[in-house]
């Protein structure tokens, strides 16, 4: 069975975001905030439409400033809805507003969204899935699971026989504590 190691290298989109990114450890919070947008966005499509799209959702979302995408009104809900470069998609626009929002309120309660995480952690994955749905908006348990993968409180994001397997254990990433 091929494995996203084995076919990300050498992509031009899949291979950086497999070499450099995903997997790592994350605790800045509008990072945190972009890869919940985009994992939230791939639903029903592919990763590769996600990346592709990656520069215009960044700039479409403020860069993923959490501040302003959760002061975004109805004028920028259009404008988002209206933008040919990422997806259109009411709920995931929604989502994505919606989410902003209580990522701040969180920050208010834990000092920061990556804090929350690591306030809830270790979890298994069940329980991820029933606190993001509870939490956020668009959390479905494969956008959960993935999500947490990708910022590396999750563990699978890569086969132990893959060079970045090596180099994201050297970066201590969450799942870790769990695991040893």
């Amino acid at each position: 069975m091929s494995t996203y190691c084995d076919s990300a290298p050498g992509h031009p989109f899949h291979g950086p975001y497999h070499d450099q990114e995903y997997g790592y450890p994350i605790e800045d919070d509008n990072q945190l905030f972009e890869r919940l947008v985009l994992e939230i966005n791939q639903a029903g499509l592919s990763w590769l439409t996600i990346l592709k799209k990656r520069e215009a959702f960044s700039r479409a979302f403020d860069n993923f400033d959490l501040d302003k995408v959760a002061s975004y009104g109805d004028a920028d809900r259009e404008r988002l809805l209206n933008d040919a470069g990422i997806i259109r998609n009411r709920l995931k626009v929604d989502a994505a507003i919606a989410n902003a929002r209580t990522i701040i309120e969180l920050q208010n309660e834990f000092g920061s969204f990556y804090k929350w995480l690591c306030h809830h952690h270790p979890m298994e994955k069940p329980d991820w899935v029933k606190l993001f749905k509870k939490t956020f908006r668009f959390t479905g348990g494969e956008i959960t699971g993935e999500f947490l993968m990708s910022i590396g409180f999750m563990p699978g994001a890569h086969v132990e026989s893959c060079s970045v397997f090596q180099k994201i254990l050297t970066r201590k990433p969450a799942w870790l504590d769990q695991h040893s």
